[in-house]
């Protein structure tokens, strides 16, 4: 979890402080949209493919290559100038591509290929792993907060389009966990393919893509799992790029990184109840509760978002963002039980195109702040009818363990730990 946990917290350290950044250096908020469109459409392009790319060439060199990537994206924002941001924004987008599926499917083969540990089991090593992946965002949020509010925030030198300092600080603080994180996967991982012997995939980047469209066509539940993905991450992504400017006060500039540190709690809070849930719902049922509730929680939003207090509003993003914290754990397992070994990489990243699509149309029309939650609320619609079918289909997806499964993998979990 430590070398999962310190290159991902590099992506949540830059959350809170992107739009901020972006602001400060004067850009507009139409130009700050390009700058997000920009990462979102790259993660678009290049996600066609790269998890196939990890399928073939080795899921833990793709790894690496997310620290590479996301290192030269953090650099670029210590220039005030729009191109060299795009540039950096579009280095963030491929590099996002491979976080949300290489570091996912390294740990799913190890667990069920090399170490043969029962699917069960991965339940509960879902749940441990985001609950200890958000404790570290905490801290990250924390870091970032000092970092920004005790460094100034200026240029190297007068005249100058390199800044330091400010909302600077945390993305140099990324750096520092995804150079940490790269040295620790490459001294103790091992590398993973997907093949189900674990060896160097032979087959082209083409073929696993076909085959991945091909299965999408013929299975209902992995097209609805499909759909899931796209529509409740998407209104997640849309929900980064709004929150700042949802809770942005001219009396008093909100404490960013304090409230990504509140967010990433809610966010581990509902990873440690998504696994406390285990014996008693379905990830599938678990699924479509969360969408629900998010679809109640974004019309509160669209409702109090820019009115007189932001409380309203922050109370509704923080439960959303403990919906969030359900979610990834439940997704994880139903993922890991829907596609196949040899296409896992591949399969993950073509979740995410329709998903980076959303995201790119919902910045690309300028629509208001307001009518994108609305949106977000009729996706997160859509969301729910999609997990009905999956929760309730005669093939029930989701990890459906009978009582004696559920014994073994208990006392399998009190003896490893």
């Amino acid at each position: 979890s430590l070398h999962d946990a310190l290159p991902i917290s590099a992506d949540w350290l830059q959350g809170p402080y992107v739009y901020a950044l972006y602001s400060a250096y004067g850009f507009s908020s139409l130009e700050i949209a390009q700058l997000f469109v920009a990462g979102f459409g790259s993660s678009l392009v290049f996600g066609c493919f790269a998890g196939s790319i990890a399928d073939q060439f080795g899921r833990k060199r793709c790894c690496i290559a997310y620290c590479a990537l996301y290192i030269l994206s953090c650099m670029t924002k210590h220039f005030q100038d729009y191109w060299i941001l795009m540039l950096g924004r579009v280095l963030g987008g491929v590099a996002t591509s491979l976080i949300f599926s290489c570091f996912e499917c390294w740990m799913v083969s190890e667990h069920l290929q090399r170490h043969k540990f029962s699917s069960g089991l991965l339940s509960y090593m879902f749940g441990l792993m985001f609950t200890f992946m958000y404790f570290v965002a905490i801290a990250s949020g924390l870091a970032a907060q000092f970092a920004a509010d005790y460094i100034p925030f200026e240029p190297i030198s007068k005249g100058s389009i390199i800044y330091s300092g400010g909302y600077c600080a945390p993305f140099d603080l990324a750096i520092v966990c995804l150079v940490v994180g790269a040295i620790l996967i490459m001294a103790l991982w091992e590398e993973n393919y997907g093949s189900s012997d674990g060896q160097e995939d032979s087959r082209t980047v083409y073929s696993n893509i076909t085959e991945c469209l091909r299965m999408l066509a013929a299975d209902p539940g992995a097209l609805r799992l499909c759909l899931v993905v796209a529509t409740f991450e998407g209104c997640m992504y849309a929900f980064v790029f709004n929150w700042t400017p949802a809770l942005a006060s001219k009396e008093m500039p909100p404490p960013h990184g304090v409230i990504f540190a509140l967010f990433m709690m809610a966010c581990m809070m509902g990873a440690s109840t998504s696994t406390m849930l285990n014996k008693y719902a379905r990830p599938s049922v678990r699924l479509m509760t969360v969408s629900f509730l998010g679809v109640v929680l974004f019309a509160v939003a669209a409702c109090t978002a820019g009115g007189s207090s932001p409380i309203p509003c922050f109370v509704a993003f923080m439960l959303f963002e403990f919906c969030v914290g359900v979610y990834f754990p439940s997704i994880g397992v139903v993922k890991s039980e829907v596609v196949p070994e040899h296409v896992r990489g591949t399969m993950y990243n073509v979740y995410r195109v329709p998903l980076n699509a959303v995201v790119v149309c919902l910045l690309l029309t300028d629509i208001s702040m307001i009518v994108c939650f609305q949106l977000c609320a009729g996706l997160l619609s859509i969301s729910f009818v999609a997990n009905y079918f999956i929760a309730y289909s005669p093939k029930t997806l989701g990890g459906d363990i009978d009582r004696s499964e559920e014994r073994r993998v208990g006392k399998e979990c009190r003896s490893r730990w």
